[in-house]
């Protein structure tokens, strides 16, 4: 996929989000700066596009501060919008690397059913070897035989090996397994699918500190990345699962998914905002180029609706 293509597809995904904002900064033109009751209204429907409160007070917080010589127009404001989400959002930017040595760099995918987990590690998966990486996948989500199939589907159709185990077998031990088959094949990734089950939360904590003690085992430094993957439908409800999930796997960065359609994709703002984690990747299609890391200030843009970026 081109960049334009790609940014046209990030501009669309990004459009009933963006229309959100606009419903809520019409009627406020014309006027050197904004008063209070204007700018009650901006930040109440900033945080009904999901942004959060925090974000929503900033811009605020930044308008209030701003005079308009000629009188406020939309774009102004958009593109005010768009500055305060591009320096939340920039810092948070951060590409998965590839840099772990020894061999495999173990990375551990965890997020509740239905997030898009499975197809994520296929697309991330897809991505390292277009990066001249040696992958493998190791299908840790025994609860589901759905999850084991699909996994087996997606690397066949990628073209790459994965390790395997019974619906109900020990996750641990198909860890184990990767772990030992990438480090004696010299394979530069193994990524780790992971129960997404929420509602015992015990359960899932004490299979996840097995995995970590095994590969503890084998590899002390290991695993070197915890990749939280939120669907971005879900709104707010993303924002809790970040704090299950920072709790029970000790999350290190972000991955959002379904982007595209959604006009709640100012979560993404929220979750930079609170707590700060990298978020390596973006979905905004079901095709396997769909999943990119972002580029802040082009999201931002998105996001506010400006017709540029956010300088």
């Amino acid at each position: 996929m081109s960049e334009s293509s790609w940014l046209d597809r990030l501009r669309s995904g990004f459009r009933r989000t963006s229309d959100r904002v606009g419903d809520n900064i019409t009627g406020i033109w014309g006027k050197a700066a904004l008063d209070d009751a204007s700018l009650d209204a901006l930040e109440e429907g900033l945080i009904a596009s999901d942004l959060g409160p925090t974000t929503a007070a900033k811009i605020r917080d930044r308008l209030a501060g701003e005079m308009f010589e000629r009188g406020v127009t939309e774009e102004q404001v958009r593109r005010v919008i768009a500055q305060e989400l591009a320096a939340i959002l920039a810092p948070v930017a951060e590409p998965l690397e590839i840099d772990a040595f020894p061999r495999p760099q173990v990375i551990l995918v965890v997020g509740v059913n239905g997030s898009g987990k499975t197809t994520t590690i296929a697309k991330l998966a897809k991505r390292f070897l277009e990066e001249d990486y040696s992958v493998l996948l190791a299908a840790g989500d025994t609860f589901r035989a759905a999850a084991i199939e699909q996994l087996k589907i997606w690397a066949e159709r990628i073209g790459v090996p994965i390790i395997t185990g019974p619906e109900g077998g020990d996750s641990s031990a198909i860890v184990f397994d990767g772990v030992k088959k990438a480090t004696q094949e010299g394979i530069d990734v193994l990524i780790v699918d992971t129960a997404g089950r929420l509602h015992n939360k015990k359960h899932l904590m004490d299979e996840l500190a097995k995995i970590r003690k095994v590969l503890g085992r084998l590899n002390p430094a290991a695993p070197h990345d915890v990749v939280l993957v939120l669907d971005a439908t879900t709104g707010q409800n993303a924002l809790a699962q970040i704090d299950v999930f920072k709790e029970v796997a000790g999350v290190t960065g972000l991955v959002m998914t379904k982007l595209d359609g959604t006009a709640r994709g100012g979560v993404m703002v929220a979750a930079a905002d609170r707590y700060g984690l990298p978020i390596h990747a973006i979905g905004v299609g079901e095709g396997m180029d769909d999943l990119r890391p972002f580029d802040a200030a082009e999201v931002a843009a998105a996001i506010a609706g400006t017709s540029g970026g956010a300088a």
